[in-house]
């Protein structure tokens, strides 16, 4: 088996992101209408709160192993 160097890969970070936002409008618009404002706002906490979760646990995680 060759041993070729790898090549950069593009960043799609910015693509995802835009991506993101567009499913999750089109899931509060739908929620919305079905429901109304207040199953929005709820599930809008919801995930904010789990975000926010796993920030501290990848931040935990990530302290842990640096020896801090």
């Amino acid at each position: 088996m060759k041993n070729r160097p790898s090549k950069p890969v593009e960043d799609y970070t910015t693509v995802n992101m835009i991506l993101i936002f567009a499913n999750m409008l089109w899931v509060f618009v739908a929620l919305w209408s079905f429901w109304g404002l207040g199953v929005v706002l709820i599930l809008a906490v919801l995930l904010n709160h789990l975000i926010t979760r796993i920030d501290t646990v990848r931040r935990r995680r990530d302290s842990r192993f640096r020896g801090i």
